[in-house]
């Protein structure tokens, strides 16, 4: 456990391939796995760290967000000191409120860095979906005495049409970072960030206003690229799965992901309990023609037809003669009787009228936005 670290996630990631899925939300309130969202994964690993004192810097389309997490009371950071602090975007005589990126952002929220004790700082994006602690990525950077230490992991899978800061990092022997690439075409390596690093806050501070004095606004690009060789970097490795959420593709792959008991074993470590906003439901009604097959079906669901290989949220509804396959249907959506669906992401409360029939594809599923009627 870590007493000596406090948290800084920036939800600010705008990502127009994730279509209508961020249209009325921030990346990091997308809802994920049935009953889940992106930030209950980051937010947990921190608490499941021993970590008491998380800012969360946004950017726009926060509210959602926010009537998620509330005060932090289902992660244990409703305190009286420390806790959960959520920074949003404010005007001073040197912004108007929008951030030019993330240096912008962090560099509004210095005055939460400097009243933090703690020594380090972990920095995180929100739109990466991984199971673990930092204990060891915290014992490496200080036993190796880094200026920064990133997390990452080997992945094969590469599509340019899919990247979405994709920071790959190339390491001597010794583990130090060497050479940093942004979003290349032909990547040289596998080793590809998980979007945290810890440093120290005085370093951060440092780094923050170097950059902002010389007109630099993004954090990756500008400070770490750049900083690389004059920076002790180390790259500490993650072997369990990371779901990256940079696209509509994606997000749809890798909630089909849960689907296989070996991903869901490790996401869901009874080890490291995910955390998320309780709702209390009914359970699950199954009407006499019901039909279940490979599924996660959350609370409250009502199925009186077919579902197959698909991901049900709260309170979904399944009409008699309907077949619900390959899909993801999110919160109090409604699918009426004799509909067919297949490879579709209904968006909460969307309404399916009888007789509908939507079909998409692996790589490109449909994806109906909140609060549509089809």
């Amino acid at each position: 456990m870590i007493s000596n670290a406090f948290g800084l996630i920036y939800t600010g990631e705008i990502n127009p391939r994730l279509r209508d899925l961020t249209l009325s939300r921030a990346v990091a309130a997308v809802p994920f796995g049935g009953r889940y969202r992106c930030i209950d994964f980051i937010l947990s690993n921190m608490v499941n760290t021993g970590v008491t004192c998380v800012g969360l810097i946004t950017q726009k389309n926060y509210h959602s967000l926010m009537d998620h997490l509330g005060a932090g009371k289902e992660w244990d950071l409703r305190r009286k000191r420390e806790g959960l602090f959520i920074l949003p975007p404010f005007m001073t005589k040197e912004n108007t409120g929008l951030y030019r990126g993330s240096v912008d952002a962090f560099r509004s929220c210095m005055g939460y860095v400097r009243r933090c004790t703690q020594q380090y700082v972990i920095l995180t994006g929100s739109h990466t979906i991984f199971n673990t602690t930092f204990d060891d990525m915290y014992e490496q950077h200080v036993h190796t005495g880094a200026d920064i230490t990133i997390l990452y992991n080997e992945e094969s899978d590469f599509d340019p049409d899919e990247q979405n800061d994709d920071l790959r990092l190339l390491m001597d022997g010794g583990g130090r970072i060497t050479e940093m690439e942004l979003n290349p075409y032909r990547p040289r390596t596998n080793c590809r960030s998980c979007d945290v690093m810890i440093m120290d806050r005085l370093l951060l501070e440092y780094l923050v206003e170097e950059a902002f004095s010389r007109g630099e606004y993004e954090f990756t690009r500008d400070v770490l690229l750049k900083k690389c060789s004059s920076l002790k970097i180390y790259g500490c490795r993650y072997d369990g799965y990371v779901a990256r959420l940079d696209s509509a593709g994606n997000y749809f792959r890798h909630n089909m992901a849960l689907l296989d008991p070996a991903v869901r074993a490790d996401l869901f470590n009874p080890a490291h309990p995910v955390y998320t906003k309780v709702k209390d439901e009914l359970s699950t009604r199954y009407g006499a023609e019901a039909s279940v097959k490979n599924a996660i079906l959350a609370d409250g669901c009502n199925i009186q037809g077919a579902v197959e290989d698909s991901v049900l949220f709260r309170g979904v509804t399944v009409g008699r003669g309907s077949v619900v396959k390959n899909s993801i249907i999110m919160q109090g959506v409604t699918i009426g009787d004799g509909c067919s669906l297949d490879h579709v992401v209904l968006d909460k409360g969307v309404t399916i009228r009888d007789g509908r029939t939507l079909i998409g594809y692996d790589s490109f599923p449909i994806i109906l936005k909140k609060n549509t009627t089809v």
